[in-house]
């Protein structure tokens, strides 16, 4: 006879991440038969991009800026999760194992979680918060993670934090370790330090490669190698090999320079073989590194409409080539004036994809889930 259908719509919600079995059962006068779906559950920031604000020291904690996949803005992120504030001054975050490092230099001074927070790096619910026992620790700037290996940069060197057995050691051999980030490779950590690169496996010092003059950043490369940039004259991009430390060296034309500025992020940012830098100004290059190719791509100031300085170096997403640059229209209340602009590289020039107003204060730098995959 006729068949009789139906359809039925189904709402599945999850409060928890992770993978989930639907299993739906039919019943008719034959019985019964059943069908199943796995369904993954992401958290909401697993995909997308972070800004971390310093915030103001004075007046407030810092905090975390996300914009989504399809480019919304949301602000004060692990505040709305939490109900409580990341450490006051946040300078640097990391991901590794689906775990979010956040490190702040004054730690819990004005009611924030600590000096150290880490978070699930999907939903951002706070997981753990460290203050006390990071004490010996002066104005730390920067982590990187291993395992639970937790590397923390401050005015010293770098230390190893253990999060579980809470033990804090200075790693000998890493004394003035650049306030900058520490890129990593597998198990390796590679510091950024005046003249040279360290390198540490396993909470310690395994190599200490030379450079030719000041090192102005140093980060992944995406074939798991480590570019780095020096302040040399002329200026120089290298390729480090991760695993042996043989190093390929670039010279830039010479009347183009490499530094980081006043700021901590790394001097250079990277899509595959393209190198951008623009010395914490708005003058922005690029090098093509197998082709030892330099060129000055676009003065971003008159782009921008309430331009005063960037605030920090510019980053570039790793997966799709969109160069992230966060301004401030100067200092005093101005800093409450600000964008972060998105440009693409069209081949000779940048050109502005997005424009957010007013949502960072003082940036300490961009951040992207798919850079630590």
């Amino acid at each position: 006879g006729m068949e009789k259908a139906s359809t039925a719509k189904f709402d599945f919600s999850a409060s928890e991440v992770g993978s989930y079995k639907i299993v739906l059962s039919v019943t008719n006068e034959d019985g019964m038969t059943a069908d199943s779906v796995n369904v993954t559950v992401y958290g909401k920031y697993r995909d997308g991009v972070f800004v971390l604000n310093e915030g103001n020291m004075t007046s407030e904690n810092g905090f975390l800026t996300f914009i989504s996949p399809k480019g919304e803005v949301t602000d004060s992120v692990y505040y709305k999760v939490n109900g409580s504030s990341l450490g006051n001054v946040t300078q640097s975050l990391f991901i590794a194992d689906k775990k979010m490092y956040i490190i702040s230099q004054n730690g819990n001074r004005m009611n924030g979680d600590g000096m150290l927070v880490v978070a699930d790096a999907e939903t951002l619910k706070k997981i753990a918060a460290y203050n006390d026992e990071l004490a010996d620790l002066s104005w730390p700037t920067h982590v990187a993670v291993v395992g639970n290996d937790v590397y923390l940069r401050d005015n010293k060197g770098v230390y190893l934090f253990n999060p579980i057995t809470k033990q804090l050691s200075f790693i000998q051999g890493t004394d003035g370790a650049l306030k900058n980030a520490m890129a990593v490779v597998k198990d390796k950590i590679f510091v950024p330090g005046n003249k040279a690169i360290f390198v540490l496996q396993n909470g310690a010092l395994v190599k200490t490669i030379t450079m030719p003059g000041s090192v102005s950043g140093v980060i992944k490369s995406s074939d798991g190698n480590i570019w780095a940039s020096c302040t040399t004259t002329p200026a120089q991009i290298a390729k480090i090999n991760s695993a042996d430390y043989t190093i390929t060296t670039n010279e830039l034309p010479a009347d183009v320079k490499i530094s980081a500025g006043w700021g901590a992020t790394p001097g250079i940012s990277a899509k595959g073989d393209s190198i951008y830098f623009s010395n914490a100004g708005p003058k922005v290059y690029r090098h093509i590194f197998s082709k030892k190719q330099t060129d000055f791509l676009t003065d971003v100031s008159p782009l921008i409409e309430h331009f005063g300085m960037l605030y920090n170096n510019l980053t570039v997403n790793p997966s799709n080539g969109d160069i992230y640059i966060n301004t401030i229209e100067g200092y005093g209340l101005s800093f409450l004036i600000n964008d972060i602009t998105i440009w693409s590289d069209s081949g000779n020039a940048l050109k502005l994809k997005s424009d957010y107003q007013n949502h960072i204060h003082f940036p300490a730098g961009t951040f992207f889930p798919t850079d630590y995959k």
